[in-house]
């Protein structure tokens, strides 16, 4: 299940940050500092929500 959970991680956690980047640029945020920490909270938001996904494939 770890292997599944870490690819993902992969596609999830790319999603999640390029959605939190384009919302923070759509604000209005568009220096250095708002559109990374958007980054970092969007790969750190999808470490939970890849663990979720893999646990209900691996277990059908």
């Amino acid at each position: 299940m770890l292997r599944l959970g870490l690819i993902l991680y992969l596609f999830i956690g790319t999603t999640m940050a390029g959605s939190a980047m384009i919302a923070a640029l759509a604000a209005g945020y568009d220096t250095t500092q708002p559109v990374v920490a958007s980054a970092v909270v969007g790969f750190l938001a999808a470490i939970p929500v890849a663990w979720v996904v893999a646990r209900a494939l691996y277990s059908e």
